[in-house]
């Protein structure tokens, strides 16, 4: 099926959501929290320690916004297991909350023709039912394996370059071998992250671990080196994805600051680059 680009920029409809303190929890744990020692980030992982008030992780954003299906007509009638993420920006405006309603919507914002594949890039905003205010703005970039050649524009080209020099931080996180079968239970079911012959039809020698998880690993590296572990402080987060992480590999984030911002990367295994062109600000 062809995407149907006469829906790209017509926002859908508004759909609410209500979480509860276990659904951040569950995220926590999916993108390594706790993974080092368990008492390390139970603000982030419990609801119920002793002097400890639970806080989210930023990133959780992402999980929040991508289950909006407003975009679908876009896309009706493609098999999810050709959707490739190509890049991601999370903006925090507020600290996201442990539990509540929050009301999202999504529209696809753009559809690139890159020849055997098409890239879209769809965006998801979250805002608080009471009073309206926003709450996170979530920009994907997704390569659509064989749906392109459809005439249309090719786009920008997506840097990936990391700056020169050694790093004002490096922080090095171990994958567990069954992560993405942990990451799936936040919503993303890409039978390629989990099911060896769909890995293989995709490409891939064996199931990957999801391209937000990854993106995950890093926002906890970047809130607890530059945010002094502080939610609140977390601003905006965007990257490529260049290549993919196989569960139970290390992954190194590597942070520059620059001034008025940071910039990052994330390699994994034989220090090849997975996450590049990575930038973040403060709020």
């Amino acid at each position: 099926m062809a995407i149907n680009t006469a829906g790209v920029g017509v926002r859908g409809d508004p759909v609410r959501t209500t979480g509860t303190s276990t659904d951040p929890i569950l995220y926590a744990l999916a993108v390594g929290a706790g993974g080092i020692d368990p008492v390390d980030e139970l603000g982030f992982t419990t609801d119920d320690s002793a002097g400890v008030s639970q806080r989210v992780l930023p990133t959780f954003g992402v999980v929040l916004g991508g289950t909006n299906p407003s975009v679908s007509h876009v896309f009706r009638g493609i098999d999810p297991n050709t959707f490739v993420h190509a890049g991601q920006q999370l903006v925090c405006h507020h600290e996201i909350p442990p539990a509540g309603d929050i009301e999202v919507v999504g529209w696809v914002e753009a559809v690139w023709d890159k020849g055997q594949a098409a890239l879209a890039e769809y965006i998801t905003e979250g805002r608080f039912v009471d009073g309206g205010e926003p709450l996170f703005t979530s920009t994907a970039m997704v390569m659509i394996m064989g749906a392109g050649g459809f005439g249309g524009d090719r786009g920008p080209s997506a840097p990936t370059s990391v700056p020169g020099g050694p790093p004002d931080a490096e922080i090095t996180y171990r994958t567990r071998p069954e992560q993405a079968l942990l990451y799936r239970l936040t919503g993303d079911r890409a039978r390629h992250n989990s099911d060896p012959k769909a890995a293989t039809e995709a490409g891939f020698t064996r199931p990957i671990l999801h391209g937000l998880c990854t993106y995950g690993f890093a926002g906890r590296a970047l809130l607890h080196a530059v945010c002094g572990s502080d939610p609140a402080r977390f601003g905006s987060m965007s990257c490529r994805f260049t290549s993919p992480v196989f569960p139970g590999e290390d992954l190194v984030t590597r942070i520059w600051n620059l001034g008025d911002q940071w910039a990052f990367s994330v390699t994994a295994g034989d220090d090849r680059l997975v996450l590049g062109a990575g930038q973040f600000t403060l709020r």
